[in-house]
Protein backbone atom coordinates (compact mmCIF):
# COMPACT_ATOMS: atom_id res chain seq x y z
CA UNK A 1 0.00 0.00 0.00
CA UNK A 2 1.17 3.53 -0.69
CA UNK A 3 0.76 6.60 1.56
CA UNK A 4 -1.90 7.87 -0.88
CA UNK A 5 -3.72 4.54 -0.87
CA UNK A 6 -3.68 4.37 2.91
CA UNK A 7 -5.14 7.89 3.17
CA UNK A 8 -7.77 7.19 0.52
CA UNK A 9 -8.89 4.02 2.29
CA UNK A 10 -9.05 5.88 5.63
CA UNK A 11 -11.18 8.66 4.10
CA UNK A 12 -13.59 6.12 2.59
CA UNK A 13 -13.82 4.19 5.87
CA UNK A 14 -14.44 7.35 7.91
CA UNK A 15 -17.36 8.27 5.64
CA UNK A 16 -18.63 4.68 5.29
CA UNK A 17 -18.33 4.78 1.50
CA UNK A 18 -17.86 1.61 -0.50
CA UNK A 19 -15.12 1.36 -3.07
CA UNK A 20 -17.67 0.63 -5.81
CA UNK A 21 -19.81 3.65 -4.92
CA UNK A 22 -16.83 5.99 -4.88
CA UNK A 23 -15.48 4.62 -8.16
CA UNK A 24 -18.86 5.08 -9.84
CA UNK A 25 -19.10 8.65 -8.55
CA UNK A 26 -15.63 9.43 -9.91
CA UNK A 27 -16.40 7.63 -13.19
CA UNK A 28 -13.48 5.25 -12.85
CA UNK A 29 -13.49 1.49 -12.47
CA UNK A 30 -13.61 -0.09 -9.03
CA UNK A 31 -10.62 -2.20 -10.08
CA UNK A 32 -8.55 0.91 -10.80
CA UNK A 33 -9.53 2.54 -7.51
CA UNK A 34 -8.69 -0.67 -5.66
CA UNK A 35 -5.32 -0.80 -7.43
CA UNK A 36 -4.58 2.78 -6.34
CA UNK A 37 -5.49 1.98 -2.74
CA UNK A 38 -3.39 -1.18 -2.68
CA UNK A 39 -0.34 0.34 -4.35
CA UNK A 40 -0.54 -1.72 -7.53
CA UNK A 41 -0.83 1.35 -9.78
CA UNK A 42 1.34 4.40 -10.12
CA UNK A 43 0.49 7.87 -9.02
CA UNK A 44 -2.99 9.11 -9.88
CA UNK A 45 -3.30 12.05 -12.24
CA UNK A 46 -3.58 15.56 -10.80
CA UNK A 47 -7.10 15.68 -12.20
CA UNK A 48 -8.15 12.55 -10.33
CA UNK A 49 -6.58 13.82 -7.12
CA UNK A 50 -8.62 17.03 -7.48
CA UNK A 51 -11.77 14.98 -8.11
CA UNK A 52 -11.08 13.00 -4.95
CA UNK A 53 -10.58 16.22 -2.96
CA UNK A 54 -13.92 17.50 -4.26
CA UNK A 55 -15.60 14.16 -3.55
CA UNK A 56 -14.57 14.34 0.11
CA UNK A 57 -14.98 18.15 0.32
CA UNK A 58 -11.30 18.52 1.22
CA UNK A 59 -9.96 22.06 1.32
CA UNK A 60 -6.70 23.80 2.16
CA UNK A 61 -4.41 21.68 4.32
CA UNK A 62 -6.34 18.44 3.80
CA UNK A 63 -6.30 18.85 0.02
CA UNK A 64 -2.60 19.75 0.07
CA UNK A 65 -1.87 16.67 2.17
CA UNK A 66 -3.58 14.29 -0.24
CA UNK A 67 -1.83 15.96 -3.20
CA UNK A 68 1.52 15.56 -1.42
CA UNK A 69 0.76 11.92 -0.63
CA UNK A 70 -0.10 11.28 -4.27
CA UNK A 71 3.23 12.81 -5.31
CA UNK A 72 5.22 10.47 -3.04
CA UNK A 73 3.21 7.33 -3.74
CA UNK A 74 4.69 5.79 -6.84
CA UNK A 75 5.08 2.11 -5.89
CA UNK A 76 7.98 1.47 -8.29
CA UNK A 77 10.63 4.04 -7.56
CA UNK A 78 13.63 4.64 -9.82
CA UNK A 79 16.64 6.34 -8.31
CA UNK A 80 19.03 7.91 -10.81
CA UNK A 81 22.46 8.24 -9.25
CA UNK A 82 24.33 8.95 -12.49
CA UNK A 83 26.86 11.67 -11.91
CA UNK A 84 26.56 11.51 -8.12
CA UNK A 85 29.12 10.40 -5.59
CA UNK A 86 29.62 6.61 -5.69
CA UNK A 87 28.42 6.53 -2.09
CA UNK A 88 24.99 7.71 -3.29
CA UNK A 89 24.83 4.75 -5.69
CA UNK A 90 25.84 2.34 -2.95
CA UNK A 91 23.26 3.70 -0.51
CA UNK A 92 20.49 3.60 -3.14
CA UNK A 93 21.29 0.01 -4.05
CA UNK A 94 21.61 -1.18 -0.47
CA UNK A 95 18.31 0.46 0.42
CA UNK A 96 16.63 -1.16 -2.60
CA UNK A 97 17.94 -4.57 -1.54
CA UNK A 98 16.77 -4.25 2.06
CA UNK A 99 13.65 -2.07 1.99
CA UNK A 100 11.33 -5.05 2.34
CA UNK A 101 12.97 -6.25 5.53
CA UNK A 102 13.10 -2.92 7.38
CA UNK A 103 10.70 -2.51 10.30
CA UNK A 104 8.51 0.55 10.77
CA UNK A 105 10.72 2.26 13.40
CA UNK A 106 13.74 1.96 11.07
CA UNK A 107 11.76 3.34 8.14
CA UNK A 108 10.57 6.24 10.30
CA UNK A 109 14.17 6.95 11.33
CA UNK A 110 15.26 7.02 7.68
CA UNK A 111 12.36 9.33 6.80
CA UNK A 112 13.41 11.60 9.66
CA UNK A 113 16.94 11.77 8.30
CA UNK A 114 15.58 12.79 4.90
CA UNK A 115 13.42 15.61 6.28
CA UNK A 116 10.24 16.71 4.53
Amino acid sequence: MTPFGEKLRALRAAKGISLRHMAASLQISAAYLSSLENGHRGRPSRGLVRQICEYFDLIWDDAEEIERLADISHPRVVVDTAGLDPLATEVANRLAERIGSLDKPTLEKIRGLLGD
